[in-house]
């Protein structure tokens, strides 16, 4: 099938090519024209010419572009590809929560390292509807790095802030009226296109259209072979939208039948392929004549690199759907449910649902929207699927619809509102067939738990919903895999949702199984997210009872969702805050107060932009005893007061509550504030009261009253094991002030063995922070060093609360910890006591010829001759926290 073809391409517009690379010279060159004035041609002809010196960065925006996300992401691959960094880092994939800042910022970056030369091409920014998006872009716009231009193409001005950058001479701007023929250009592109014109002639073409670009083109197409080109140009006069439909109408009526069906049958479509092209014909071998019409010039463009996916001019798309309309009205909506079941199948969501709206199917395309809208959103399209939204008429606003005005309101915190439409899509879900009621119940019991994660009211919620963890089945495979989003996300909502009500096991399991599902189905996002939730659940299991590797599993947990995160990007965005904040404390928890505070910082950076007042909670309160083990009282108690806080705007008791309250009510106290402390404390229900973290408080209170009897008596159910406590922490500190107690009524043999108890209850892990916390140097400094079955840990404790790091006394000279055996290591955690060699054996259940052989190693590999240097040299090494840990 032949197509009806023009000459060359292009003809060579010298002046304007000099006049664009003119304004290459400054920072910014904006073309803004109407459509058809030829500003996608001459950039083309600008870019394609030979020995170009710039590298291109081109970016088509999509129409109607409305995500923020979506036309960033493009912009940075737009970037990586022109500069060859495409090879390198991984490219980030969408998110729900997207950091506008933060991409630009990484474009910029990207820009920065190409070593000037770029040249960022933004076609069609009209298209760009996103106010944040813009915001942005006029950032970028105005930090270019020295080297790098941009040219942006548009139909009309955009609301873009580039007033600094043309007050300084930095931004050139082409429009209209530099574009259009002049009627020399005329007549070269009718001698270019093999159309023999007179002068008269060629002069009233160029009169009649003004030297509009796209008019001018059309003439030529129409004029190429036309038996009498002269009364060809007298016939049509008028606006440029007359010129247009009549040259349009020429064009189509002049190529061959089959050529005419294709562009009659694709132009409802945005983009089109050969295989989407052959669907909607009915018949193959549309891609060649796809490829000639672009080739022929004929308003067909290519959009990618391989020629593959194709646009029409939007003169020619306008005009093509008004023939459509004209000439086919009734297979119209056919049309558009073929096309949407092609992209359907290939996964491009939106544009299915756009195209099941245009067919009028209306029941459908509210099923198809609210079983994607999890989809959407994982892929940073949330306006996108508000627009289709909107697009619904009144009286089509069908139940399912609740579902998705329920997301968009928990994602502008808009809580009673979702909550409201929960409540219809809840009552919908009852009286749907059981195939579509088993995924939309799964659906709305995950944005359930979001809300009540919002509200802090999850323990009321986590029972109603945990048939989540069973798998989400569909009446056929393609709906299984239709699922896979939604069940992630619902695993990570329900696990996330059990760890803060303490429902460890369940919770580790279903994270475990959520992170694994995400891994499967391509979903970093949602695999981050259950990482870190893990990791903080990792702190409760651990802080239940002492073991030897809670923290250090914790700490790990974090590390490997942070690298996770940190690999596409997020190291400082919302999703991976549980996992900052939770190493953050376990460094806290450790003494390693500076590298703590660190992370905390960092943990601030990613919540600048996190609604939720949960995990904020948790920052206020991990700052707050970051302070009191630092001794300062008072931005301790700032930092617990903001927490508090936080805790008033929950409607639900947080499972932290009274430990959190407890540390309050002891800063209070420590800071001279006993009465404002008991008054609290009296103000507490019965329930709480009787806590063992409020029994700690209460025994600060009665320390620092001068009552130590009382201070005894607020710990023993503490002790005792009566009181309910969160963790071994409490216990730790019962047993610390227990020891202050004894001390201060004079017995210091009980002192010195509660503080032995503590000791002991903190060697596993290392735990410094009660110790700090308590203010207990004093009853450390007074038990006898060589009686103490814990030298390592104290001398480590007791640095820490003379001001010194654990951390600060590691030399990177020395040599690393993993020389040393874990046999050695075992051998190593007793060398501080006063055991004898053969007492070790006995401990370690070995031979006393394998403790002489490890203490030999010992001694050549830290380089030490005696066992008292030997102590020295790996207490400097740390080597003592890693042996206490290997058992």
């Amino acid at each position: 099938m032949t197509v009806a073809r023009a000459a060359p391409r292009l003809i060579d517009r010298g002046d304007l090519l000099a006049g664009l690379d003119r304004a290459a010279t400054r920072k910014v060159t904006i073309i803004s024209a109407p459509a058809g004035s030829g500003k996608t041609s001459l950039l083309r002809a600008w870019a394609d010419r030979p020995g170009q010196p710039r590298r291109l960065a081109v970016l088509q925006v999509q129409r109607g572009q409305q995500d923020a996300q979506q036309f960033w992401l493009a912009l940075l691959g737009a970037v990586r590809r022109a500069t060859g960094a495409e090879g390198g880092a991984e490219p980030p994939p969408a998110t729900p929560e997207f950091n506008a800042p933060a991409m630009a910022g990484r474009v910029l970056s990207e820009l920065a390292g190409a070593g000037g030369g770029v040249t960022l091409v933004i076609d069609d920014l009209h298209e760009l509807t996103s106010p944040e998006a813009l915001a942005q872009l006029t950032r970028l716009l105005t930090s270019l790095p020295q080297g790098v231009h941009a040219i942006l193409t548009t139909r009309r001005d955009v609301r873009l802030g580039l007033h600094e950058l043309r007050l300084a001479g930095e931004l050139a701007e082409i429009r209209a009226a530099d574009l259009r023929f002049s009627e020399r250009e005329t007549r070269e592109l009718l001698a270019a296109s093999g159309v023999a014109l007179s002068e008269a002639g060629a002069a009233l073409l160029y009169q009649r259209t003004e030297g509009w670009a796209a008019g001018l083109r059309l003439a030529a197409l129409s004029l190429a072979g036309h038996p009498d080109p002269e009364r060809f140009v007298a016939e049509f006069s008028g606006t440029d939208r007359t010129v247009a439909e009549y040259l349009l109408a020429e064009m189509l009526d002049r190529q061959p039948p089959g050529v005419q069906d294709l562009l009659l049958r694709t132009c409802l479509l945005d983009r089109v392929n050969g295989e989407l092209a052959d669907l909607l014909t009915g018949r193959p071998g549309s891609e060649p004549i796809l490829l000639d019409l672009e080739d022929a010039n004929a308003f067909v463009v290519s959009l990618d690199p391989g020629r593959t996916w194709f646009r029409y001019h939007h003169l020619l798309a306008d005009f093509l759907r008004l023939e459509l309309r004209r000439t086919l009205p009734e297979e119209v909506p056919a049309l558009h449910r073929r096309a949407a079941g092609w992209f359907t199948v290939q996964g491009q969501v939106a544009e299915a649902i756009g195209h099941t709206q245009a067919a009028g199917d209306w029941a459908e395309a509210a099923r198809l929207l609210a079983d994607q809208s999890f989809s959407l959103t994982l892929d940073g399209q949330a306006q996108t699927m508000q627009a289709l939204l909107q697009a619904f008429p009144p009286g089509q606003d069908h139940p399912e619809l609740a579902l998705v005005r329920a997301m968009g309101d928990l994602a502008q915190g808009r809580l009673d509102q979702a909550a409201a439409h929960l409540a219809v899509a809840e009552t919908h879900v009852r009286t749907m067939p059981p195939e579509r009621r088993r995924r939309l119940g799964v659906a709305v019991a995950s944005l359930q738990l979001s809300l009540a994660r919002r509200r802090g009211d999850l323990a009321g919620v986590v029972e109603q919903v945990r048939f989540l963890a069973s798998p989400v089945t569909g009446p056929s495979e393609g709906d299984i895999a239709l699922g896979s989003d939604l069940r992630a996300v619902a695993l990570m909502n329900l696990g996330t949702a059990e760890a803060w009500t303490l429902g460890l096991p369940d919770a580790v399991r279903h994270l475990r199984e959520g992170a694994v599902l995400a891994r499967e189905i391509g979903r970093p996002y949602l695999e981050v997210g259950c990482l870190a939730q893990l990791a903080f659940a990792y702190i409760f299991v651990g802080a239940a009872m002492p073991k030897s590797d809670s923290f250090a599993t914790t700490q790990r947990r974090c590390r490997e969702a942070i690298t996770l995160a940190e690999r596409y990007g997020w190291g400082t965005e919302p999703v991976i805050a549980p996992a900052l904040m939770t190493l953050a404390g376990t460094l806290v928890f450790l003494g390693e107060f500076d590298e703590g505070e660190r992370w905390l910082r960092r943990t601030e950076r990613a919540l600048q932009t996190d609604t939720g007042p949960d995990i904020r909670l948790l920052l206020h309160q991990t700052a707050g005893v970051l302070h009191a083990g630092r001794g300062r009282h008072q931005e301790a108690l700032e930092e617990f007061s903001a927490a508090e806080h936080l805790a008033s705007q929950l409607a639900g008791s947080q499972a932290l509550a009274n430990q959190m309250t407890g540390w309050l009510l002891a800063t209070q106290a420590r800071a001279g504030m006993t009465d404002q402390a008991r008054a609290a404390l009296a103000a507490l229900g019965d329930a709480r009261a009787g806590s063992g973290e409020i029994g700690n408080a209460r025994a600060v209170i009665c320390l620092a009253d001068g009552d130590p009897a009382g201070a005894l008596a607020a710990v023993t159910g503490v002790l005792d094991g009566t009181a309910p406590v969160l963790g071994y922490v409490t216990v730790v500190e019962a047993q610390l002030l227990a020891g202050l107690a004894h001390r201060e009524l004079g017995d210091q043999r009980a002192a010195s063995q509660a503080a032995e108890r503590a000791l002991a209850l903190a060697e596993p892990d290392r735990l410094i922070l009660p110790f700090a916390m308590t203010g207990s140097a004093g009853l450390l400094e007074a038990l006898p060093r060589h009686q103490t079955a814990h030298a390592a840990l104290l001398a480590d404790i007791l640095d820490v609360l003379h001001g010194a790091s654990p951390a600060a006394k590691v030399q990177s000279s020395l040599p690393p910890a993993e020389e040393l055996s874990p046999g050695e290591l075992r051998v190593l955690r007793y060398l501080p006591t006063n055991l004898s060699r053969p007492e070790i054996a006995g401990e370690l259940s070995v031979s006393p010829n394998t403790v002489n052989a490890h203490i030999r190693s010992i001694y050549a590999k830290l380089g030490v001759r005696d066992r008292s240097s030997a102590v020295q040299r790996a207490r400097d090494l740390r080597l003592l926290a890693a042996a206490g840990r290997t058992r």
